[in-house]
């Protein structure tokens, strides 16, 4: 099905990215990152969303981890930003396996807004398959359902950087301190149209994180289709990387870090965190019990094991959890199915998100 839909999107496809492409100092970046820089990314930020008015409104969170994507070493990095702004439930989700040389092998993105009698809900599949970068969208807005596919070859999306992408670079430049003068990368605006994406250096500057005073780099990030409309991000960072401060230019919401952490040093990166056991006290059968406690170990250890191998996991579950408490369905089966529904390649969108929906406007109704 790929092969034949690749004839009918390849040309649409280059025409969009015929007006884009990456320069040159961009892809001599991507060119650069080495694993031992990257493995200085390996940390969770956690931010507060707060007003104009210094009101919180919700949480902002990015992680990165090691994983792996099809016997592939990489790295998951899971983003989500959930709150409320002026009443209303809004939030963004980014869940995606990122390559050792930044290219985005598997990306999901979810943003929603429930207004009380018109909801709207995106969410964007990105994948590496067959050579080709495929792009599937799907917008809900109310009752109407809209479906999107765009395949980009390979060879024509050279320096591509997506959302998650992009918070892995911004760590590493932080790290830097230094930007390239003509940064530009190819990247996705926010209707899923390929796009110039610019960074620039906003200097060094001291900034207040809750009570404290701290240095900070800053970074800017330009989103721009076709040079007419623009979005803009302003990020700073402490020297580690921990992201400090983060702003949409015009709007009023602002991420910020409400208390400095403690900063990573070289030998707390590379060094693995050294689990004590605990001495047992023997009470009853000491045979009967010890041959119990070596089998339950032995499952504890390849639980373990399994979910250090899908770090997916948590993530999955906690962008549902949160779906689910703003949500607050009567039906928690059936919006559990509808939900996980959607991941399945056999199973019709267009069905799960009407019946998410309806099932939600039924919910609101009563």
């Amino acid at each position: 099905m790929l092969s034949a839909l690749t004839g009918f999107m390849e040309d649409s496809s280059q025409k969009r990215t015929l007006e884009v492409k990456a320069s040159g100092p961009a892809l001599d970046l991507l060119a650069s990152v080495g694993h031992h820089e990257l493995q200085k990314c390996l940390f969770t930020d956690s931010l507060v969303a707060v007003s104009a008015s210094g009101r919180e409104l919700g949480e902002f969170c990015i992680s990165v981890q090691k994983a792996g994507y099809n016997e592939e070493p990489c790295y998951l990095v899971h983003a989500n930003s959930h709150g409320l702004i002026d009443g209303i439930p809004c939030g963004t989700s980014v869940m995606a396996y990122v390559s050792r040389t930044l290219e985005t092998l598997e990306q999901k993105h979810h943003e929603y807004v429930m207004l009380k009698d018109h909801s709207l809900d995106r969410k964007s599949h990105i994948v590496r398959s067959e050579g080709q970068l495929v792009v599937n969208k799907v917008i809900t807005e109310g009752e109407k359902v809209r479906e999107d596919t765009s395949m980009f070859p390979l060879s024509s999306v050279q320096g591509f950087v997506s959302e998650a992408a992009n918070l892995l670079i911004m760590r590493i430049l932080a790290l830097r301190k230094v930007l390239p003068e003509n940064m530009v990368f190819l990247s996705f605006d926010s209707e899923m149209n390929m796009s110039s994406s610019t960074y620039r250096s906003l200097g060094s500057m001291q900034q207040m994180v809750g009570a404290e005073e701290a240095d900070v780099f800053g970074i800017e990030r330009t989103v721009e289709t076709a040079g007419i409309l623009r979005a803009t991000w302003h990020c700073y960072f402490l020297c580690d990387g921990h992201l400090t401060n983060r702003a949409q230019v015009g709007s009023p919401v602002t991420m910020k870090l409400q208390k400095l952490p403690d900063l990573i040093g070289e030998e707390l990166r590379d060094k693995e965190p050294i689990l004590e056991k605990k001495p047992l006290i023997w009470e009853d059968d000491m045979q009967l019990y010890s041959t119990f406690l070596d089998q339950k170990e032995q499952l504890k250890a390849d639980h373990v094991s399994y979910l250090k191998q899908h770090p997916e996991l948590r993530a999955l579950m906690l962008d549902f959890m949160q779906f689910l408490l703003l949500r607050k369905p009567s039906d928690v089966f059936s919006f559990a199915s509808d939900y996980f529904a959607a991941f399945s390649s056999k199973h019709s969108t267009r069905e799960t998100f009407t019946a998410s929906q309806t099932a939600t406007s039924e919910n609101s109704a009563n």
